[in-house]
């Protein structure tokens, strides 16, 4: 497979079905595999691709989100099934050592594919998450019949069907806080024609409640377990669900690791690409 130039679509086949992404950079360059957050798609890295150089950096739409596959009905969304997925995508590029680059949810499942096969992973950059999300032993009953019922109700839910573009990119611009040129990167590809407007490409399933996650434990035992050189950034203010001083505590748990905070949102990566991109520097072309 050949490299294509900024921003050039690509796909290729695992064992799902098709996977569909943007591929930005050089032939040569720094292999990064760049991995998105929870219902976003691989947009989300057009801004910062702009700044970094020397990089042959594929962004996928990792299942279930943008124009990939989803997961076969009776499967579930699991961040070791994502594992395997990133894997294979890897495979697929023919990639056998390589770099990560992931935001939110993208970050968490890159920190487990560094920990679960370190031999491959060269560098790992984590933006806005670092592991998994923990949750205490008591809370392991109650989630778990939560995600079984919201599961097995899934299939009653209609799809939100919008009038024009417009209307996701104002409901994505409400709910994350994003300027209008981030929404619209990410809900053009993020949506599909049906009769009538326009719906979610993403899979619903992904709503669902995880049924099972880590204790705090196991995630500091997976932090700590992260061999490659990595380099942490977060946003301030922090998110709710990743709170100081765990999070910055959690980060001081990798072997080999450097933490920034920067003032922004959330999708910093996305708002503030120069910036983030100046704390990445040359880390990706070590």
């Amino acid at each position: 497979m050949t490299a294509a130039g900024p921003g050039q679509p690509f796909e290729v086949e695992i064992g799902i079905g098709t996977v569909r992404g943007l591929r930005f950079g050089r032939a040569g360059g720094r292999r990064v595999l760049a991995l998105h957050g929870w219902l976003d798609n691989a947009a989300s890295f057009v801004p910062l691709a702009a700044h970094l150089d020397g990089l042959d950096l594929v962004a996928p739409d990792l299942p279930g989100h943008g124009l990939s596959a989803h997961m076969p009905v009776g499967t579930d969304y699991t961040f070791v099934g994502a594992v395997h997925q990133v894997l294979d995508i890897a495979d697929a590029l023919g990639w056998e050592r390589f770099a990560l680059l992931g935001h939110s949810m993208g970050a968490g499942i890159a920190s487990l594919v560094a920990a679960a096969i370190p031999e491959r992973i060269e560098r790992l950059v984590a933006i806005e998450a670092l592991g998994a999300l923990p949750e205490p032993e008591s809370g392991t009953v109650p989630r778990l019949r939560e995600a079984v019922a919201a599961s097995r109700g899934q299939g009653t839910r209609a799809l939100r069907v919008f009038p024009d573009v417009e209307a996701p990119v104002r409901a994505r611009m409400r709910v994350n806080g994003l300027s209008e040129p981030v929404a619209r990167l990410l809900v053009e590809r993020g949506v599909r024609a049906v009769d009538g407007g326009l719906v979610w490409c993403s899979d619903p399933r992904l709503t669902i409640p995880t049924a099972v996650r880590m204790t705090p434990g196991q995630v500091d035992a997976l932090i700590a377990g992260i061999e490659c050189p990595a380099r942490v950034i977060y946003a301030d203010p922090p998110q709710p669900y990743l709170p100081e001083p765990d999070r910055t505590r959690r980060a001081g748990l990798l072997p080999d690791g450097e933490l920034t905070v920067i003032s922004g949102g959330h999708h910093l990566h996305m708002e503030q690409p120069a910036e983030v991109a100046s704390v990445i520097g040359d880390f990706l072309l070590r």
